[in-house]
This record gives C-alpha cells, structure tokens and sequence, in this order.
C-alpha cells in the first residue's frame, strides 16, 4: 500500500479518533479507506444517473417502463 501524509481539521480528526475508540473501525486509515470506497461508489451511481439523463434530454422519450427503470436504478445501487 502506498503511504500518504494528510493534514485534517481537528473536528474531522476528533470524529476520525471517535470512530476508532468506539471500535467502529481499527484505524483512521481504515476508516479513510472506507469512506474513499463509499465517495468511489457514490461517484459512478452518479456518473450513470447522469449518463441516463442526459441520453434522455436527447433522445426525448424512452420505451423502457417506468418499472424497468426502477429495477435498473435499484440494481446499481445494490450493486
């Protein structure tokens, strides 16, 4: 793994010890790890709800159903 040196504000640093004291996580470098996976995922659900947009602004209609839209969107977010 590569090493990084970070500087945090002290509230995000008490917040980080926090997690770790109550055991949430083992490390502050687990718990960035953790939150940089969830802003990654965060991210490409993102990337695909705008994808969806803007092919719908261009294309004008879609002929998917609005339950195969939800269950598409649904399956992405459950990954």
């Amino acid at each position: 793994m590569t090493r990084q040196s970070i500087t945090l504000t002290k509230p995000n640093d008490e917040w980080l010890k926090s997690q770790v004291d109550k055991e949430e996580y083992s490390s502050k470098s687990e718990l960035v790890n953790d939150l940089i996976r969830q802003a990654r995922k965060q991210q490409v659900e993102i990337d695909w709800i705008r994808e969806k947009l803007e092919k719908a602004e261009s294309s004008g209609f879609t002929s998917e159903s609005k339950e195969d839209i939800l269950a598409e969107s649904k399956n992405l977010l459950n990954g």
